[in-house]
């Protein structure tokens, strides 16, 4: 049995839109339109939540499909859901344009799958036993914190779905153990401090995405950092993520007051204002969800959790360069800037960066979504602005573009070529060529040899590949077999004869260039050598160079 497509069609502004698969009896997928979905009670006066899918050209309904509490349904490469339906008795899938509108379904259905659990718990069992404590949580007070703990921490498998809706049913639990632990702080109350640190710290692995989407808001966020704080032994740094903020940190520390760093330390730096507010929620969101997964917990958190937190932030990612890419101000006066005579050379050099940041997490977009966002890219000029870069003196924003052509290359090598080839763009293959022959110190890679190679790859077809290659030959090719003969000594009179020499006829003296230089070279000429062996055959270079 097959995958149903993936969704290539566009539209921004909705990341719910899907197209609706159904398996037929041939075994493969039969295409049942294209529309969104929501998730909606069945009717008005039922409790039942279903999916709808709505047909986005006619508005009929394609699909109605109230939820199961049975664990039929399966997430397939991000953007895919599928499910046995024993109401149509056939397979049924959903394939969606974006990874985050997936998630943001695929959360839905487990959410409500744990409601369908919790209230079944509780209809079949009528919480005999253990499960009696379970009818509602103990009042949030300093004399209940030991049966709090025992509640959250000592529940079963199943018990743990019960806590978690008590929580989240709870609309003041987290505001009462907060007060209570601004008050056990402030009376400088350790054993009270350190059972609320043990509750916050179960309810975490209580691996809950609505109790995340609470403790990580700007409400509750600095106070439950600041119950983690309390544990006695303080957790190892290991790396801080850099999402969207720069920022330092002193691992000679011996004990990390999380809250005085986040604020004295960490700065959010705009190197471009961001005015959508759900975007800037989200990049906050994102950092606390690194900061508390690397610095505040590394050794506490299990892998499930690790692996929902990672979601959560994948899941962010997404969502913030959708929001971007589709404000089209947003990116038109980012290379307004990066383009401006009068962007000072700190503030150009921050927005390098910000576009490198923002190409990379772009990846969490669909490989369609992406291309699309390169070309509009391409569009604003980004070829011409990665050319001032590479004539950069400092070689680390040199590097910062060569990343940001990789991603260009990634996607489609004819956009690169294509810019290559124009007036304009002559000077980036020589810019590529003399970044292969820099020593970037510790920092020294391949990504020049990678981008050079796929330029001049003959397995692409079509004129723009073989205008580079003649460009490359007649221009460049000389001065890679220069820097070849200038390293090697002469050893004999012979050999001598040719070494004192370069290619251009002007004598040239041994010089020490560093080995990876020299490996890069030899690269990218049996490279040639492979793909076009009658060109370099004729070249004048190689030529001296074989004698």
């Amino acid at each position: 049995m097959g995958a149903p497509e993936k969704l290539a069609t566009s539209n921004n502004n909705s990341m719910q839109r899907v197209k609706v698969y159904r398996l037929n009896d041939d075994g493969k997928w039969d295409d049942q339109g294209t529309g969104h979905v929501t998730v909606d009670y069945l009717e008005r006066s039922s409790e039942e939540l279903s999916l709808f899918v709505i047909d986005e050209e006619d508005n009929e309904t394609l699909l109605v499909h109230r939820i199961s509490s049975d664990d039929i349904y399966r997430k397939q490469e991000d953007t895919i859901i599928s499910w046995r339906d024993s109401e149509y008795s056939s397979d049924l899938a959903l394939s969606f344009q974006e990874t985050t509108g997936c998630s943001y379904i695929w959360d839905h259905i487990c959410n409500i799958q744990r409601n369908l659990h919790f209230d079944t718990l509780r209809n079949e069992t009528s919480y005999h036993g253990a499960n009696n404590e379970l009818r509602e949580l103990p009042a949030v007070e300093l004399s209940t914190l030991p049966s709090i703990l025992k509640v959250v921490v000592d529940s079963s498998v199943t018990d743990q779905l019960c806590v978690t809706e008590l929580i989240l049913h709870d609309q003041i639990f987290f505001r009462k153990l907060m007060d209570l632990f601004r008050a056990c702080e402030d009376l400088e109350n350790k054993d009270g401090l350190h059972m609320i640190y043990k509750i916050v710290k179960g309810i975490i692995l209580l691996n809950s995405p609505q109790i995340f989407e609470k403790i990580f808001g700007d409400e509750l966020i600095m106070d439950v950092i600041g119950c983690l704080e309390f544990y006695g032994v303080c957790a190892q740094h290991t790396a801080l993520p850099d999402c969207w903020t720069n920022i330092s940190y002193d691992l000679e520390t011996p004990h990390i007051h999380h809250r005085n760093f986040l604020k004295e330390h960490v700065v959010f730096k705009e190197a471009i204002p961001i005015k959508d507010p759900l975007a800037l929620s989200k990049i906050h969101q994102t950092y606390r969800i690194g900061y508390l997964k690397d610095v505040v917990l590394p050794r506490v958190l299990d892998e499930a959790t690790i692996a929902s937190l990672n979601s959560m932030i994948h899941s962010n990612n997404g969502m913030v360069v959708t929001l971007l890419k589709d404000d089209s101000t947003f990116i038109k006066e980012l290379f307004a800037r990066l383009k401006s005579p009068n962007t000072s050379p700190d503030s150009k050099r921050n927005l390098v960066f910000f576009l490198q940041e923002f190409c990379s997490l772009s990846k969490s977009l669909q490989m369609v979504q992406q291309l699309r966002l390169f070309r509009d890219l391409v569009n604003e000029g980004i070829y011409g602005v990665i050319t001032d870069i590479l004539q950069s003196e400092d070689k680390k924003l040199v590097l910062t573009g060569t990343d940001i052509l990789i991603f260009s290359v990634n996607q489609d090598q004819t956009m690169l070529r294509s810019y290559v080839n124009r007036q304009e763009g002559g000077a980036l293959l020589g810019l590529l060529v003399k970044g292969m022959l820099t020593d970037f110190g510790d920092d020294m890679h391949c990504q020049f040899l990678e981008i050079i190679r796929s330029l001049l790859d003959s397995f692409s077809s079509g004129g723009q590949r073989d205008a580079i290659v003649e460009i490359f030959y007649e221009r460049h090719l000389d001065q890679l077999i220069n820097v070849i003969m200038s390293s090697c000594p002469p050893n004999d009179a012979a050999m001598a004869g040719h070494t004192s020499k370069n290619s251009n006829g002007n004598h040239g003296i041994q010089t020490n260039t560093k080995p990876e230089i020299l490996l890069n070279i030899c690269d990218l000429l049996c490279f040639c050598v492979l793909h076009h062996p009658y060109r370099i055959k004729y070249s004048s270079a190689t030529s001296c160079l074989m004698v």
